[in-house]
Protein backbone atom coordinates (compact mmCIF):
# COMPACT_ATOMS: atom_id res chain seq x y z
CA UNK A 1 0.00 0.00 0.00
CA UNK A 2 1.39 3.33 -1.34
CA UNK A 3 0.92 6.76 0.74
CA UNK A 4 -2.13 7.99 -1.71
CA UNK A 5 -4.16 4.63 0.18
CA UNK A 6 -3.65 2.66 -3.23
CA UNK A 7 -2.31 -0.62 -3.49
CA UNK A 8 1.23 -0.73 -5.56
CA UNK A 9 -0.67 -2.78 -8.25
CA UNK A 10 -2.71 0.11 -8.99
CA UNK A 11 -6.11 -1.96 -7.58
CA UNK A 12 -8.73 -0.15 -4.84
CA UNK A 13 -8.27 -0.64 -1.45
CA UNK A 14 -10.07 -3.96 -0.38
CA UNK A 15 -12.20 -2.03 2.28
CA UNK A 16 -14.73 0.28 0.26
CA UNK A 17 -15.68 3.75 2.04
CA UNK A 18 -19.05 3.71 3.85
CA UNK A 19 -22.18 5.40 2.10
CA UNK A 20 -23.18 8.79 3.06
CA UNK A 21 -26.24 7.27 4.91
CA UNK A 22 -23.62 4.64 6.81
CA UNK A 23 -21.37 7.59 7.87
CA UNK A 24 -24.69 9.56 9.10
CA UNK A 25 -25.97 6.45 11.14
CA UNK A 26 -22.24 5.84 13.04
CA UNK A 27 -22.00 9.67 13.58
CA UNK A 28 -25.18 10.31 15.31
CA UNK A 29 -24.37 10.51 18.75
CA UNK A 30 -21.68 13.27 18.03
CA UNK A 31 -24.24 15.37 16.20
CA UNK A 32 -25.68 18.56 17.58
CA UNK A 33 -29.64 18.58 18.30
CA UNK A 34 -30.02 20.65 15.16
CA UNK A 35 -27.64 18.24 13.20
CA UNK A 36 -29.67 14.99 14.08
CA UNK A 37 -32.57 16.74 12.84
CA UNK A 38 -31.37 17.36 9.30
CA UNK A 39 -30.10 14.02 9.63
CA UNK A 40 -33.27 12.14 11.06
CA UNK A 41 -34.75 14.10 8.02
CA UNK A 42 -32.52 12.85 5.35
CA UNK A 43 -32.58 8.93 6.49
CA UNK A 44 -36.32 9.04 6.58
CA UNK A 45 -36.21 9.71 3.01
CA UNK A 46 -33.27 8.89 1.43
CA UNK A 47 -31.59 10.03 -0.50
CA UNK A 48 -34.85 12.44 -1.72
CA UNK A 49 -34.81 14.48 1.32
CA UNK A 50 -31.10 15.98 0.37
CA UNK A 51 -32.26 17.26 -2.73
CA UNK A 52 -34.97 19.93 -1.97
CA UNK A 53 -33.70 23.41 -1.68
CA UNK A 54 -31.45 24.89 1.75
CA UNK A 55 -34.92 26.41 2.75
CA UNK A 56 -37.33 23.27 1.98
CA UNK A 57 -35.01 20.95 3.95
CA UNK A 58 -34.71 23.59 6.66
CA UNK A 59 -38.55 23.94 6.64
CA UNK A 60 -39.09 20.14 6.82
CA UNK A 61 -36.22 19.81 9.90
CA UNK A 62 -37.40 22.64 11.66
CA UNK A 63 -34.43 24.04 11.96
CA UNK A 64 -32.77 27.23 9.90
CA UNK A 65 -30.96 27.34 6.67
CA UNK A 66 -27.65 27.62 8.46
CA UNK A 67 -27.73 25.08 10.51
CA UNK A 68 -28.18 22.96 7.32
CA UNK A 69 -25.37 24.44 5.49
CA UNK A 70 -23.29 23.80 9.05
CA UNK A 71 -24.54 20.20 8.85
CA UNK A 72 -23.31 19.42 5.43
CA UNK A 73 -20.24 21.12 5.98
CA UNK A 74 -20.05 18.92 8.93
CA UNK A 75 -20.32 16.05 6.74
CA UNK A 76 -17.18 17.13 4.72
CA UNK A 77 -19.01 18.78 2.15
CA UNK A 78 -17.82 21.96 0.41
CA UNK A 79 -21.26 23.30 0.16
CA UNK A 80 -25.32 22.51 -0.48
CA UNK A 81 -24.08 21.96 -4.28
CA UNK A 82 -21.64 19.08 -3.61
CA UNK A 83 -23.89 17.35 -0.91
CA UNK A 84 -26.62 17.19 -3.86
CA UNK A 85 -24.21 15.99 -6.41
CA UNK A 86 -22.97 13.09 -4.29
CA UNK A 87 -26.46 12.39 -3.51
CA UNK A 88 -27.39 11.97 -6.80
CA UNK A 89 -24.33 9.76 -7.46
CA UNK A 90 -25.74 7.37 -4.76
CA UNK A 91 -29.03 7.60 -6.10
CA UNK A 92 -28.13 6.66 -9.81
CA UNK A 93 -25.80 3.77 -7.77
CA UNK A 94 -29.09 2.66 -6.45
CA UNK A 95 -31.16 2.80 -9.83
CA UNK A 96 -28.52 0.65 -11.34
CA UNK A 97 -29.70 -2.79 -12.96
CA UNK A 98 -28.02 -5.44 -14.05
CA UNK A 99 -27.48 -4.85 -17.58
CA UNK A 100 -26.73 -1.28 -16.64
CA UNK A 101 -23.33 -2.34 -15.47
CA UNK A 102 -20.28 -2.84 -17.18
CA UNK A 103 -20.49 -5.47 -19.76
CA UNK A 104 -19.10 -8.93 -18.56
CA UNK A 105 -16.92 -8.77 -22.07
CA UNK A 106 -14.74 -6.54 -20.86
CA UNK A 107 -10.99 -7.89 -20.79
CA UNK A 108 -9.64 -4.86 -18.82
CA UNK A 109 -9.80 -6.82 -15.10
CA UNK A 110 -6.19 -8.21 -15.57
CA UNK A 111 -6.74 -10.75 -12.39
CA UNK A 112 -8.24 -14.01 -12.12
CA UNK A 113 -12.03 -14.19 -12.16
CA UNK A 114 -12.24 -15.95 -9.01
CA UNK A 115 -9.66 -14.30 -6.94
CA UNK A 116 -10.74 -10.73 -8.18
CA UNK A 117 -14.23 -11.48 -7.34
CA UNK A 118 -12.94 -13.09 -3.27
CA UNK A 119 -11.09 -9.84 -3.09
CA UNK A 120 -14.70 -7.65 -3.76
CA UNK A 121 -16.11 -9.82 -1.47
CA UNK A 122 -14.08 -10.24 1.48
CA UNK A 123 -13.56 -5.94 1.14
CA UNK A 124 -17.82 -5.96 0.89
CA UNK A 125 -17.76 -8.28 4.36
CA UNK A 126 -15.35 -5.84 6.02
CA UNK A 127 -16.84 -3.00 5.18
CA UNK A 128 -20.00 -3.98 6.37
CA UNK A 129 -18.78 -4.80 9.71
CA UNK A 130 -16.73 -1.42 10.09
CA UNK A 131 -19.98 0.56 8.40
CA UNK A 132 -22.39 -0.88 11.43
CA UNK A 133 -22.78 0.63 14.99
CA UNK A 134 -21.84 -1.97 17.51
CA UNK A 135 -24.74 -0.75 19.34
CA UNK A 136 -27.04 -1.37 16.32
CA UNK A 137 -26.69 -4.52 16.07
CA UNK A 138 -26.81 -5.10 19.50
CA UNK A 139 -30.16 -4.28 19.64
CA UNK A 140 -31.73 -6.22 17.15
CA UNK A 141 -30.16 -8.93 18.70
CA UNK A 142 -31.88 -8.38 21.96
CA UNK A 143 -35.28 -7.60 20.02
CA UNK A 144 -34.77 -10.96 18.01
CA UNK A 145 -33.68 -12.90 21.66
CA UNK A 146 -37.56 -11.66 23.49
CA UNK A 147 -40.10 -14.72 23.65
CA UNK A 148 -42.65 -12.58 24.04
CA UNK A 149 -42.07 -11.46 20.40
CA UNK A 150 -43.56 -12.97 16.83
CA UNK A 151 -41.04 -12.45 14.34
CA UNK A 152 -42.11 -12.47 10.83
CA UNK A 153 -38.68 -12.98 7.91
CA UNK A 154 -39.87 -11.67 4.39
CA UNK A 155 -37.94 -10.43 1.87
CA UNK A 156 -38.05 -10.14 -2.64
CA UNK A 157 -37.26 -11.73 -5.49
CA UNK A 158 -33.31 -12.66 -5.04
CA UNK A 159 -33.39 -11.52 -1.05
CA UNK A 160 -36.11 -14.25 -0.15
CA UNK A 161 -34.02 -16.94 0.34
CA UNK A 162 -31.75 -15.22 2.88
CA UNK A 163 -34.69 -14.36 4.60
CA UNK A 164 -36.01 -18.24 4.44
CA UNK A 165 -32.04 -19.20 5.47
CA UNK A 166 -32.85 -17.12 8.78
CA UNK A 167 -36.16 -18.03 9.14
CA UNK A 168 -35.35 -21.75 8.72
CA UNK A 169 -32.43 -21.37 11.96
CA UNK A 170 -34.24 -18.97 13.94
CA UNK A 171 -37.42 -21.81 14.52
CA UNK A 172 -34.55 -23.91 15.63
CA UNK A 173 -33.41 -21.56 18.58
CA UNK A 174 -36.52 -20.03 19.31
CA UNK A 175 -40.42 -20.64 18.89
CA UNK A 176 -42.54 -18.02 17.54
CA UNK A 177 -41.08 -17.66 14.15
CA UNK A 178 -42.54 -18.03 10.38
CA UNK A 179 -41.71 -16.04 6.90
CA UNK A 180 -44.05 -13.72 5.18
CA UNK A 181 -44.26 -14.14 1.41
CA UNK A 182 -43.65 -10.72 -0.11
CA UNK A 183 -46.24 -10.27 -2.72
CA UNK A 184 -49.65 -8.03 -1.46
CA UNK A 185 -51.82 -11.51 -2.57
CA UNK A 186 -50.47 -13.82 -0.13
CA UNK A 187 -49.23 -10.86 2.96
CA UNK A 188 -52.19 -8.62 3.16
CA UNK A 189 -54.48 -11.65 4.83
CA UNK A 190 -51.39 -11.94 7.26
CA UNK A 191 -51.57 -8.21 8.21
CA UNK A 192 -54.45 -9.03 10.23
CA UNK A 193 -52.39 -10.45 12.78
CA UNK A 194 -49.72 -7.93 13.49
CA UNK A 195 -49.42 -6.09 16.16
CA UNK A 196 -46.94 -4.14 18.29
CA UNK A 197 -45.45 -7.77 20.00
CA UNK A 198 -44.44 -8.46 16.27
CA UNK A 199 -41.41 -8.18 14.09
CA UNK A 200 -40.93 -8.18 10.59
CA UNK A 201 -37.02 -8.58 9.59
CA UNK A 202 -36.99 -8.01 5.57
CA UNK A 203 -33.93 -8.02 3.35
CA UNK A 204 -33.97 -5.53 0.87
CA UNK A 205 -31.07 -4.67 -1.96
CA UNK A 206 -31.18 -2.11 -5.00
CA UNK A 207 -34.02 -2.18 -7.61
CA UNK A 208 -36.46 -2.04 -4.25
CA UNK A 209 -39.37 -4.06 -4.15
CA UNK A 210 -42.47 -2.08 -3.65
CA UNK A 211 -44.57 -4.99 -2.85
CA UNK A 212 -42.08 -5.52 0.25
CA UNK A 213 -42.17 -1.66 1.21
CA UNK A 214 -45.54 -1.99 1.03
CA UNK A 215 -46.03 -4.94 3.74
CA UNK A 216 -43.14 -3.45 6.04
CA UNK A 217 -45.36 -0.29 5.79
CA UNK A 218 -48.66 -1.63 6.56
CA UNK A 219 -46.79 -3.54 9.97
CA UNK A 220 -45.54 -0.79 11.12
CA UNK A 221 -48.83 1.33 10.80
CA UNK A 222 -50.31 -1.50 12.96
CA UNK A 223 -47.75 -1.18 15.01
CA UNK A 224 -45.37 -3.54 14.55
CA UNK A 225 -41.03 -3.09 14.68
CA UNK A 226 -39.53 -3.48 11.54
CA UNK A 227 -35.87 -4.30 11.00
CA UNK A 228 -34.02 -3.77 7.71
CA UNK A 229 -30.59 -5.76 6.09
CA UNK A 230 -30.44 -3.83 3.19
CA UNK A 231 -27.60 -1.85 1.19
CA UNK A 232 -25.84 1.09 1.77
CA UNK A 233 -27.83 3.07 0.08
CA UNK A 234 -30.88 1.77 2.30
CA UNK A 235 -34.35 0.59 0.82
CA UNK A 236 -37.29 2.67 1.19
CA UNK A 237 -38.38 0.62 4.05
CA UNK A 238 -35.84 2.54 6.12
CA UNK A 239 -38.51 4.94 6.57
CA UNK A 240 -40.17 2.84 8.81
CA UNK A 241 -37.61 0.61 10.15
CA UNK A 242 -36.18 1.20 13.75
CA UNK A 243 -33.40 -1.12 13.16
CA UNK A 244 -31.36 -0.60 9.89
CA UNK A 245 -28.32 -3.04 9.18
CA UNK A 246 -26.80 -1.90 5.89
CA UNK A 247 -24.45 -4.30 3.74
CA UNK A 248 -22.06 -3.64 1.00
CA UNK A 249 -23.14 -5.35 -2.07
CA UNK A 250 -20.62 -4.15 -5.09
CA UNK A 251 -19.13 -6.73 -7.14
CA UNK A 252 -16.94 -6.88 -10.94
CA UNK A 253 -20.28 -8.40 -12.08
CA UNK A 254 -23.67 -7.44 -13.16
CA UNK A 255 -25.22 -9.27 -10.10
CA UNK A 256 -24.66 -7.46 -6.43
CA UNK A 257 -23.18 -9.65 -4.01
CA UNK A 258 -25.24 -11.36 -1.62
CA UNK A 259 -22.21 -12.09 1.01
CA UNK A 260 -22.74 -8.80 3.63
CA UNK A 261 -26.12 -9.64 3.76
CA UNK A 262 -25.62 -13.41 4.86
CA UNK A 263 -22.47 -12.55 7.14
CA UNK A 264 -25.39 -10.16 8.99
CA UNK A 265 -27.86 -13.29 9.02
CA UNK A 266 -25.43 -15.74 10.65
CA UNK A 267 -24.01 -13.21 12.52
CA UNK A 268 -27.54 -12.45 14.42
CA UNK A 269 -28.51 -16.23 14.57
CA UNK A 270 -25.09 -17.12 16.24
CA UNK A 271 -25.29 -13.88 18.75
CA UNK A 272 -29.20 -15.21 19.19
CA UNK A 273 -28.33 -18.78 20.23
CA UNK A 274 -25.75 -17.46 21.97
CA UNK A 275 -28.34 -15.37 24.23
CA UNK A 276 -30.87 -17.48 24.27
CA UNK A 277 -28.78 -20.74 24.84
CA UNK A 278 -30.48 -22.25 28.33
CA UNK A 279 -33.76 -22.14 26.07
CA UNK A 280 -32.11 -22.77 22.88
CA UNK A 281 -30.40 -26.04 23.64
CA UNK A 282 -33.08 -28.07 24.99
CA UNK A 283 -34.91 -26.93 21.65
CA UNK A 284 -32.16 -27.99 19.61
CA UNK A 285 -31.64 -31.53 20.97
CA UNK A 286 -35.46 -32.12 20.96
CA UNK A 287 -35.02 -31.21 16.88
CA UNK A 288 -31.98 -33.69 17.12
CA UNK A 289 -34.16 -36.69 18.59
CA UNK A 290 -36.44 -36.10 16.12
CA UNK A 291 -34.14 -36.32 13.67
CA UNK A 292 -32.94 -39.09 14.31
CA UNK A 293 -36.24 -41.41 14.70
CA UNK A 294 -36.42 -43.75 12.04
CA UNK A 295 -40.57 -43.44 11.80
Amino acid sequence: MNQSGMRDDHRPPLTAPPSLAERIRLEMDSFTPSEKRAAHLLLSHYPFAGLDTVAEFASRAGISAPSVLRFVTRLGFGGFPDFQKHLREELEAQLLSPLAKASPSDKSQSAPALAAFAEAVIGNLQATVENIAPAEFEAVVALLSDPRRHIHFTGGRFTGALARYAESHFRIVRSHIDFIEGQPVLWRDRMIEIGRKDVVVAFDIRRYQEDVTALCETAARQGATVVLLTDPWLSPIARVARHVLPAHIVAPSNWDSSAGLLLLTEALVAAVTKRLWESAKPRMEAVERLRNRRT
